[in-house]
């Protein structure tokens, strides 16, 4: 494969979720295979530095007190204030391919759209359900949800967007505007990292043929950090690390802790943390906060599994594969793509509801010892390589450009 000048596009350029991670970890892998990469995104005080960051839009947010402030955000979402300094750096860059990953509100299709009028290839990573449901979530009053797949306009009349009619409005406008027409139109590939989220883009009516399955990857600064990390005597414990927030499952998660013998640590931060934290007081739940990359991993190599009680559609998430690689199970709900992540190794498990999620979380603690979690490593690591998905990505590349 001949060198290729790669655009990475994504609205935020920090570690704020596994999107973001995401495009990072694939710039900077799709350099040491020796193809120049630049990023396009939004200014953010978190972002990391790159020499390009002169060209990225201006900030906007929907939480900003002005009037002003909250219509500039309104009109990013069809686009404006993108134009001018995106096509200066596809001027100045050229690139070959424009690599998509979480462009909507912040950014918008519009770039997909820019780069096709100049026959560059476009490649859209799926992180989350956006392109088929307008609230992201595929989540009605806590139950899965795929009416919109059909029906856009079920967003606004129950309110879908943060229980906010003119938030909904907006969603279902720009649902609408920026149709799976256009968005198939202008892009050549969409990558999902599930088969589930494939699946999902089926029945929303993207075509098959621009779709493609592969799973995130684990980066190989992240590996190398893992495999560091000296083996741990391990606690009876286990740990939940993600968003605390009611898609993720976390109350199902701590009803049943209250009534276990075993220590549980909850990593992260979220809407509903102050909330859980005054309504779940048991000294067997340990509400750490947010932890840093080094930290998660000390947590994940002294539990004894970690968990995903998630009850939307998720889609591929790097939390479950950086337990894998640091050798600990997980004990996931089975939904959406997370089966597809947890078929590595026996040692892994799936519940099906709250109603068995006690029983399961019991059971987990009497299924491991050493050499299935040395196991489990060798065989993640293997399956989750940065090198796995680049040559899987170059199959994409290829097929695009023939």
């Amino acid at each position: 494969m001949k060198r290729l000048k790669i655009l990475i596009v994504s609205k935020f350029l920090y570690a704020r979720g596994g999107a973001e991670v995401y495009a990072m970890n694939l710039g900077e892998m799709l350099q040491k295979q020796g193809h120049e990469v630049c990023f396009f995104s939004m200014h953010h005080p978190q972002n990391i530095h790159v020499n390009e960051d002169k060209y990225f839009a201006k900030e906007v947010s929907f939480f900003q007190p002005s009037i002003s402030g909250k219509i500039n955000a309104a009109l990013r979402i069809f686009g404006t204030g993108i134009r001018r300094n995106y096509e200066k750096l596809l001027d100045t860059f050229q690139p070959d391919i424009v690599h998509l990953n979480n462009i909507h509100s912040y950014l918008s299709p519009i770039v997909a759209k820019l780069a096709h009028a100049r026959g560059i290839k476009v490649i859209w990573t799926v992180h989350d359900y956006k392109l088929v449901c307008p609230s992201y979530a595929c989540l009605y009053k806590g139950r899965p949800c795929e009416v919109c797949f059909v029906n856009k306009s079920k967003v606004m009349l129950r309110k879908c967007m943060k229980d906010s009619f003119t938030a909904s409005t907006l969603a279902w406008g720009e649902a609408v505007y920026w149709n799976k027409k256009k968005l198939s139109r202008w892009t050549d590939a969409f990558i999902c990292p599930s088969n589930f989220m494939m699946q999902k883009m089926i029945q929303g009516g993207y075509p098959e043929n621009k779709l493609h399955t592969i799973s995130n990857f684990i980066s190989d600064e992240k590996s190398e950090f893992i495999s560091k990390i000296p083996v741990m005597e391990k606690e009876m414990a286990y740990a939940y690390i993600g968003r605390l927030s009611i898609e993720k499952g976390i109350e199902d998660l701590l009803k049943a802790a209250v009534r276990l013998p075993y220590k549980l640590y909850i990593a992260g931060r979220g809407p509903l943390e102050r909330v859980f934290k005054k309504r779940y007081t048991s000294a067997n739940i340990i509400f750490l906060g947010h932890v840093n990359a080094k930290e998660i991993v000390i947590l994940l190599k002294k539990v004894q599994f970690s968990i995903i009680p998630s009850i939307c559609y998720e889609n591929n998430p790097l939390g479950v594969i950086e337990s894998l690689c640091c050798g600990t199970p997980v004990l996931g709900r089975n939904i959406g793509g997370i089966p597809e992540l947890l078929k590595t190794n026996i040692c892994n498990s799936l519940f099906n509801d709250s109603n068995d999620l006690e029983s399961s979380i019991v059971k987990m603690f009497t299924l491991h010892s050493e050499i299935e979690r040395k196991e489990l490593s060798t065989v993640a690591y293997n399956y989750f390589s940065a090198e796995q998905y680049y040559q899987k990505w170059l199959e994409v590349v290829q097929k695009i450009s023939s």
